[in-house]
Formats: structure tokens, sequence, C-alpha cells
């Protein structure tokens, strides 16, 4: 059976793409910014766009243009702008209007959407912002609107996303006598989760890697690890690639076989140039390493201030037999772990999404700039696939209880 959703603040659509892969359709979607929606419409055209604040969104607006009942829809996914929430924004408040967005979420299923199921993503900052206060306030609104709702950080590399990913997501549903449920870990992660609500919201037995001796449970699978991402890709030079070439290789894994499937070419393996400088700085960091590698000499002004445990990431090459950190927005070395494995350069888009979990046959539009930020932006698809799975069993469950 094919099931329905639509998605809100829906970026390039990394949610959709992983509910699209467990056999839901993508009825609409709202995004503001214009190259990200553009990117969404290209991978799921019979999704009906809505290019626009969702402060000026309406469910009659939805009702009159999507052309049919949006009342039967079974989910509405979305991840509101997360920059106000995050821990890492320079200062988090209550008073940012970035975290009231989520209201329009809400107002949009009060009007008249009321899906079966809703699903909103965050950042985990948003457990600890205001004392608790503000994510209590968007599970009272969804409690009010008459879901039941439940709450979990989850990680990306527990689903086999090779990237240690750490999100919020918020489950709800309006269907009597389900119960609402989170997808098990199938593979453990490297990294702890040292953020408020880590223990209390994750799934702890996922979380480091077993030790001899351990009560860590036999089942989990290791990590995918970046190597396994994105070792098939044809080598690029800094500030080359291109946006559509040949594979030149066959796949060596199976998520690369997965990451392959139903593709012919290969779109976005292409990068952002850096400065000579910074290619002089990548040659003295090994697999693994970090600005602690690069003469002195050769640091930037800044960092030769900087003690030896500060700034952890910076100007860091991945490890081929690891998982990634988070992907960010701009994938530039002086912020994090973005210098290829065993390549001179920072990975280039397509890398990156991989890194996501997105599928080949998925392409991002825009400058190469605006590629790595939706990339960057998204929900990891195969984390998304997870989850609806379990929403999926939870439908087919309502419907044959009928």
């Amino acid at each position: 059976m094919r099931f329905t959703c639509a998605d809100l603040f829906a970026g390039a659509g990394g949610l959709a793409a992983g509910f699209h892969a467990a056999g839901f359709a993508c009825r609409f979607f709202n995004e503001f910014d214009s190259q990200a929606a553009t990117t969404f419409s290209m991978n799921f055209p019979s999704s009906v766009p809505f290019v626009c604040p969702i402060q000026d969104l309406t469910a009659s607006h939805i009702k009159d243009n999507v052309g049919v009942d949006i009342e039967d829809l079974d989910v509405v996914v979305g991840g509101p702008p997360c920059q106000g929430f995050s821990i890492y924004a320079p200062k988090r408040s209550v008073n940012d209007t970035r975290n009231h967005l989520f209201r329009h979420y809400i107002r949009l299923v009060l009007e008249g959407i009321r899906p079966k199921v809703v699903l909103m993503e965050n950042v985990p900052g948003l457990v600890s912002l205001d004392g608790g206060k503000t994510l209590r306030d968007v599970v009272t609104a969804f409690e009010v609107a008459g879901y039941n709702v439940v709450c979990k950080i989850l990680n990306a590399a527990h689903y086999g996303v090779p990237e240690e990913r750490w999100r919020l997501f918020i489950l709800g549903t309006r269907l009597d006598n389900v119960e609402l449920s989170w997808p098990e870990p199938l593979h453990y992660s490297i990294r702890r989760a040292n953020f408020t609500g880590g223990r209390e919201f994750t799934f702890t037995h996922a979380v480091g890697a077993p030790n001899p001796g351990s009560l860590f449970p036999s089942d989990l699978w290791s990590p995918t690890t970046v190597g396994e991402a994105i070792s098939d890709l044809p080598p690029i030079t800094s500030n080359g690639g291109k946006e559509l070439c040949d594979y030149d290789r066959p796949p060596n894994s199976l998520f690369q076989k997965a990451m392959r499937r139903n593709s012919k070419r290969l779109y976005n393996h292409q990068a952002n140039g850096v400065q000579e400088i910074n290619l002089n700085r990548m040659k003295h960091v090994p697999p693994g390493g970090s600005w602690r590698d690069i003469p002195f000499h050769l640091l930037p002004a800044g960092m030769k201030r900087a003690n030896r445990s500060d700034h952890t990431r910076r100007y860091g090459r991945f490890h081929p037999n690891e998982p990634s950190g988070t992907i960010l927005t701009r994938c530039d070395p002086h912020w994090g772990t973005f210098i290829h494995y065993d390549q001179d350069r920072i990975i280039s888009v397509r890398e990156a999404a991989r890194i996501q979990s997105f599928p080949d046959w998925f392409r991002f539009s825009g400058s190469c700039t605006d590629q790595y930020k939706q990339v960057g932006n998204a929900v990891p698809p195969l984390l998304a696939k997870s989850i609806a799975m379990r929403i999926r069993r939870c439908l087919e469950d309502a419907l044959h209880s009928q």
C-alpha cells in the first residue's frame, strides 16, 4: 500500500528521500529557500511546492492547490530551523524568532491538515533550551491538538549512516490504540552523547565501542566508515570534479551498492577550491589528524595562540576506517574535518551527500556552495527511512485493527 506524507521546512528533501524509500508519496512541501526548493522539486516533481515563509501558508491554501484530500494525509514531517536551538549557537535565546517557527507547523495541523502522524526533527539542544521549557511547550502544543507524543534523540550512525549525527525527533499520532516506538539501533556508535538529555533520551546501550568482557550487545554491527561510503568515487583535484560524470570503478561495499542503486551516472562530484596556503597545510595532516599536525609556521595566526586541546576537529582529515563527524553546511577545513582521507582537497558535494546517506540518484542544484549547504542542513535519508518504516508499520497495524 502507498502511504502519503508532506514536508514542512523541507530543505532539499532528506526526510522526504527517506520516506520515499519507505514507500511514502510526498504530496506537497513547504520551503522558504528557493534554491533548496528547486532541488526538492527536481527530485520529487509530483510534490506540489509552496515556496514561501511558513508564516504565510494556510491549510485552506494548501487544500485549494494540492488537489487531493489532505485530511487523509498519513504523515506530516518537518524540521524547523535549528540555529536558535543549537548548543553551538553563539547565543541561545528563547527570544530568537527562529525558535517559534515550530508553532506554525502546529498551526497548520490545527487549521485542518490533521495527518494521522506528525514527525518533527531538531537538534538535541532543544532539550536543554530554557531548562527544557521549550521542548515541553512543543509537546504540549501537539497534545492539545489531539496527538499522543513521544520524543527520542537518535544517532544516524546507529542506522548505517557513516556519520555521527545526533538529532531530536518528536513523534505523535491521533490514532487510537497505536503504540508509537522507535527503530532499534543496528550499529553501535563510537562517540558518546555529551549533551543534556544524552542519557535520558538516547539508546545508551548502543553508544561506545565494545570492550573485551563488556556487556555490549553482540548483535550490533560496527559503524559504517567513510571509506565504505566514498572509496568507489573517482579521484578529483582540488577545485576539480564535474556536475555530471561516470563511475570509473565498481562498488566495494554494501553501502556503496545501496547508494548506487537506480543511478547510471554520478551527479555533483565537485568540490570548492581552497587557497594555496590551505593546500600546503593539508599535506601535513595524516588520516585522522588535525591542525596539530601542521607545522607551526603554517598555522593561521589565531591558531598559533590556541591550546593543543582546543579546536579538536579543525583542519581534520577523515580516517577511512572511521565514521565521519557531523557534516556541516560549509565544508571549510578551518571549521572542521573535511579533508579527503587520501587526496589533498576537501570532500566533494557528492562525497558529503554519500556521508549523509543521500542516494546517488538524488541531484542537488545551485552553486557548489548552495549544494554543500543543502547537504549539511538535511536529515540523513537512511535515518529518515528507519523512522518511516517504523511509522509505516504503525499505520498498517491501525488499518488491520479496523
